[in-house]
């Protein structure tokens, strides 16, 4: 049986757009929740400002920061939650939220710039150091079960891991050195 290629609809978002509202979704969450103070209404806010982002996608210009056109509903959309909840008694006034906000925004910047610069420096590692990260960061083994698993010495396990770790820093504060330059 023959697929037919999917219809693309004037009144849906664009895949491009899709990928990146999925793509923000956590830093969306942890932006929200660092303001919010509350899981629970970090969600109840999320979910506002995922049904506008999505029934405003046409509003979205490509090639601009989505993270930054997202960050801008979201601001709006929980200033909107504070002004229903006004008669709580913890409420924290728009200053104070406004420094929260872009805490958070340079916050998640960086950690993005970090986290690209630990991937490309985890490339540059050799392949048995490589495979050392990845047993036990990714696969959570233990200094005991890495010395058995890879029949070497415990300390030698962990001297590497010592090793490694220094490696990346250096690794990512020259490239992150590097960026800023650029």
């Amino acid at each position: 049986m023959e697929h037919s290629p999917p219809v693309v609809n004037a009144e849906s978002p664009s895949r491009e757009f899709l990928e990146q509202f999925v793509h923000v979704q956590r830093r969306l969450y942890v932006f929200l929740l660092a303001q919010a103070g509350s899981p629970q209404i970090a969600d109840d806010v999320l979910q506002n400002v995922n049904v506008v982002a999505l029934s405003k996608w046409q509003q979205f210009e490509p090639g601009t920061n989505f993270l930054a056109w997202v960050y801008r509903i979201a601001t709006l959309e929980l200033l909107k939650y504070r002004q229903k909840s006004a008669r709580n008694k913890l409420v924290f006034n728009d200053d104070y939220l406004a420094q929260i906000s872009n805490a958070v925004t340079e916050l998640s910047e960086q950690s993005e710039q970090r986290r690209q610069a630990l991937a490309f420096c985890l490339k540059k590692l050799k392949k048995k150091d490589r495979e050392l990260v990845r047993l036990r960061y990714q696969q959570g083994l233990d200094g005991e079960t890495l010395s058995e698993k890879l029949s070497r010495p415990i300390n030698s396990i962990y001297q590497s891991l010592g090793r490694i770790r220094r490696a990346l820093l250096t690794c990512i504060e020259k490239q992150i050195l590097l960026e800023g330059r650029q």
